[in-house]
């Protein structure tokens, strides 16, 4: 499947499910909107906090078409699934937004590391949830982030279990990609980051960590979420965990952060 046949899926409902092992080779992207009084102080939130908020495209006020990772696709319906945030309450979960679209609304689209798994597999790193089709594993922290204006609190960060002998292999395969969240964050002992029950993660599925595997953790594009759930901003949308935008870019462009 292309990335413009996944989205048109979107588009008529029928893609309903995370994305992580589709469209292997191109960018995918975690979606933020917010009313354009609130942009400044969050693309600063972003610069000030790249790891888990690597800023690839920014799409109005006044339009809802992306120009940079996909030519004009529109952000209303070719996510499979977005959340709707009123005074810092998901309250709705839908598969497209026209309803609820205003014309000050500008949109953040941000790196996710979905983008570098085909690095990983192509490497021979086995990756559980893709392999069992669930949705990556996503934890809340104890890592502060550089807060700007409304934006501040601690990172999300997704967890892959990788096979001992491979953990340095998918720390610089990773590293490599930069502009979708880069090397991880931490690895080993998740009480180290605030994780206390490895086994339920606050976003995703669980997966099974084997005895001969280390629990590895990179920075995740849902800390915005956990961000706005302090902000209480009366008003924005995010794609929900796992459902990201799919873009028409190679992965490999941005490699060594050569698109930014």
């Amino acid at each position: 499947m292309t990335p413009a046949e996944l989205r048109k899926q979107c588009e008529n409902g029928s893609f309903d499910r995370p994305t992580a092992g589709y469209c292997d080779g191109y960018v995918q992207a975690n979606l933020v909107a917010l009313p354009e009084r609130y942009a400044s102080d969050f693309e600063s939130f972003c610069r000030k906090n790249p790891k888990p908020c690597p800023l690839l495209e920014v799409v109005g006020p006044g339009t809802t078409l992306t120009s940079r990772l996909a030519p004009e696709a529109d952000l209303v319906n070719t996510l499979p699934r977005y959340r709707i945030w009123i005074d810092g309450e998901c309250r709705h979960e839908v598969k497209e937004i026209s309803a609820f679209y205003r014309e000050d609304l500008v949109f953040f689209l941000l790196g996710c590391s979905f983008s570098f798994e085909e690095a990983l597999i192509k490497a021979g790193i086995r990756l559980r949830h893709v392999e069992q089709k669930k949705n990556v594993s996503m934890y809340r922290t104890r890592i502060p982030l550089e807060p700007s204006g409304p934006f501040q609190g601690e990172m999300v960060v997704s967890m892959r279990p990788i096979h001992w002998s491979r953990v340095a292999d998918a720390c610089i395969i990773t590293g490599r990609y930069p502009d979708v969240h880069g090397a991880p964050v931490h690895v080993g002992d998740p009480d180290m980051i605030g994780i206390r029950d490895i086994s339920s993660p606050e976003y995703g599925d669980p997966v099974e960590i084997l005895s001969d595997e280390v629990p590895v953790f990179w920075a995740c594009g849902v800390t915005p979420q956990n961000v706005l759930l302090q902000a209480k901003l009366p008003f924005a949308i995010t794609h929900a965990p796992g459902h990201m935008f799919v873009g028409d870019l190679k992965n490999e462009l941005f490699a060594r952060g050569c698109c930014r």
